[in-house]
């Protein structure tokens, strides 16, 4: 039989572990209905189990309907005016977020409101309309500059003083490339300031999978299709290996993919992505072999 390797270091992420660990003591400990607002995480088999379990993912125009319910909120976060609804709407709230996003939305809170007198930009390198994101530029009443990329360094003044945050799951190589960028714009005399605040249990994955990746002839990168962090480390596997192949679901893994037949096969995933999801597909690849 072709060895086949599951990755240990891929899986859920501390804050996504505190978050479902949160929803299952609720499901388990409480009588009252639990809502989720989002999806608990960007994984849809996950969300699908939590789901029969009683778990009921909600939109922001449910959310705001809802009286006298529990309602958790993910790991990514949320801005305070979902607090303040919340409170109006006398809910209950579960709030798992991540601490290390937590921690993050305080600082920027706090550089903003410090800040302000000196007519400061706040920017945030990350993903426009990301749940995550949209918590951090409600810490600066919506003002904050989300930069995407290199292209979009136009959106910024850089006659006016600049603070620049990053997304916690952003890569550590795409963040240093902002700064040096953004730095190399600034008008003389105007201060530029930047806070690494990306998260390292994430940011450490990327040298490990490409050590994963490349130890193996053949891999199946497992994570839902939503999941930003899957998209990122995905790249890194198939910059190592091309041979790497994205899969959201067992059932996607067809007979052709094996073929060539590889020496051996490795399978890892998103920090979104469960490890007994992980497991499914290495089944279905013994099946098939």
């Amino acid at each position: 039989m072709i060895p086949i390797e599951i990755d240990e270091g891929s899986g859920f992420c501390f804050g996504v572990v505190n978050a479902i660990r949160q929803a299952e003591e609720q499901l388990d400990n409480s009588q009252d209905k639990l809502y989720c607002l989002g999806d608990i995480v960007h994984n849809t088999l996950e969300v699908e189990r939590l789901g029969n379990r009683g778990l009921e993912t909600i939109d922001y125009n449910t959310f705001f309907k809802l009286q006298g319910k529990k309602v958790l909120l993910r790991a990514h976060g949320e801005p305070p005016h979902i607090y303040r609804a919340a409170k109006e709407n006398n809910l209950t709230i579960v709030d798992a977020t991540c601490p290390v996003v937590l921690r993050l939305q305080n600082q920027i809170k706090s550089r903003y409101e410090g800040s302000r007198h000196l007519d400061a930009q706040v920017v945030i390198y990350g993903k426009r309309g990301h749940a995550e994101v949209n918590g951090l530029v409600g810490q600066t009443d919506g003002m904050a500059i989300v930069i995407e990329n290199e292209e979009e360094l136009d959106k910024i003044d850089y006659s006016k003083p600049v603070i620049l945050f990053s997304q916690t799951t952003k890569s550590l190589d795409g963040f240093r490339h902002i700064i040096e960028c953004i730095a190399s714009r600034m008008e003389p005399g105007v201060t530029f300031d930047h806070h690494d605040t990306i998260c390292r249990q994430v940011a450490n994955r990327i040298p490990h999978i490409e050590a994963f990746a490349a130890a193996h002839e053949l891999v199946f990168f497992v994570a839902g299709e939503k999941s930003s962090n899957g998209k990122i480390l995905f790249k890194h596997c198939q910059d190592v290996n091309p041979r790497s192949i994205f899969i959201s679901s067992p059932e996607a893994i067809t007979p052709a993919m094996l073929n060539p037949m590889p020496s051996n096969i490795g399978i890892c995933g998103a920090t979104s992505t469960p490890r007994w999801q992980m497991e499914t597909v290495a089944a279905r690849v013994k099946d098939l072999l």
